[in-house]
C-alpha cells in the first residue's frame, strides 16, 4: 500500500539506456587519422582540378564550382572534429554531426555532379573539358561524394566504439596540423579563384574561356 510520503516524495526514474562503452583507444586513433585522410584526400582533388585549369587552361563551369563548393563544405566538418580532438573537447554527439553534415554536404555535391553527367550523356557528347584516366572531372566528383557518404556511414557505425583521439607523438601531430593548414590554404585558393573567373559580374559564365576579371581590367 502506497503511503502519504511515498505518493509527496516520488523516486527519480532510473535510466533503462544501456552503458556507452569508453572508447577503443586502437579504433579512436584510426578514426582520426581516417578523418585527416578524408581532408587530405579532398585537397589532392580539388589541387588536381586547379592543376587542370591552370596548366591545361580547361576553366571550370558554374557546376564545376558548385562541386567544388560542396567537397569543401563535406571537409569542414571532418575539419571541426579535427580541431575538436586537438583539444580534447570531441564527444560521440559532435563526432556524429559533423559527419552528418558530411554526408548532406556529400549528397548535394552528388546531385551537382549527376546533373552535369546527364547534361553530357548522350551518345557523341564529348563532355565538358577533357578526361582524367577515362573520366571526366564531374564524373570522379560524383565517385568522391559516394565514397565521402559510405565512409560516414561506416564511422557512424563505430561511433559507440570509437571517436578520434589525437595523437600525443609531437611529429604525428605536426603532419596532421599540416594537413589542416593546406585544406585552409586550398579554401583560400578557391576564393581567389571565383573572384578572378567572375570579376565584376553576378554569376559565372557557363563555358568561361578566361579570368572574367582580367578581361574586366583590361589585362586578359
Amino acid at each position: 500500500m502506497t503511503t502519504a510520503r511515498e505518493m509527496s516524495d516520488p523516486q527519480p526514474p532510473t535510466s533503462s539506456l544501456p552503458h556507452e562503452p569508453d572508447p577503443n583507444p586502437l579504433l579512436s586513433r584510426l578514426v582520426f587519422w581516417g578523418a585527416i585522410g578524408f581532408i587530405a584526400a579532398y585537397c589532392a582533388t580539388l589541387l588536381g582540378a586547379f592543376s587542370v585549369q591552370i596548366f591545361a587552361g580547361e576553366f571550370p563551369c558554374p557546376l564545376c564550382m558548385l562541386q567544388r563548393y560542396a567537397m569543401i563544405l563535406a571537409t569542414i566538418p571532418a575539419l571541426w572534429l579535427v580541431m575538436e580532438a586537438f583539444r580534447g573537447t570531441l564527444t560521440r554527439g559532435r563526432y556524429a554531426r559533423s559527419l552528418g553534415m558530411s554526408i548532406v554536404a556529400s549528397v548535394v555535391g552528388a546531385v551537382f555532379s549527376t546533373r552535369q553527367i546527364l547534361l553530357h550523356i548522350k551518345p557523341g557528347d564529348p563532355g565538358y573539358g577533357g578526361a582524367v584516366l577515362g573520366l571526366h572531372l564531374y564524373t570522379w566528383a560524383l565517385i568522391t561524394f559516394i565514397i565521402v557518404i559510405l565512409y560516414c556511414g561506416v564511422a557512424l557505425t563505430l561511433n559507440r566504439y570509437a571517436i578520434p583521439i589525437a595523437p600525443d607523438h609531437p611529429a604525428a601531430r605536426v603532419v596532421a596540423k599540416v594537413v589542416v593548414w593546406l585544406f585552409l590554404a586550398v579554401i583560400a585558393a578557391n576564393v581567389v579563384a571565383i573572384i578572378f573567373l567572375e570579376g565584376f559580374a553576378l554569376v559565372l559564365p557557363d563555358n568561361p574561356t578566361s579570368y572574367n576579371l582580367l578581361n574586366q581590367l583590361g589585362i586578359g
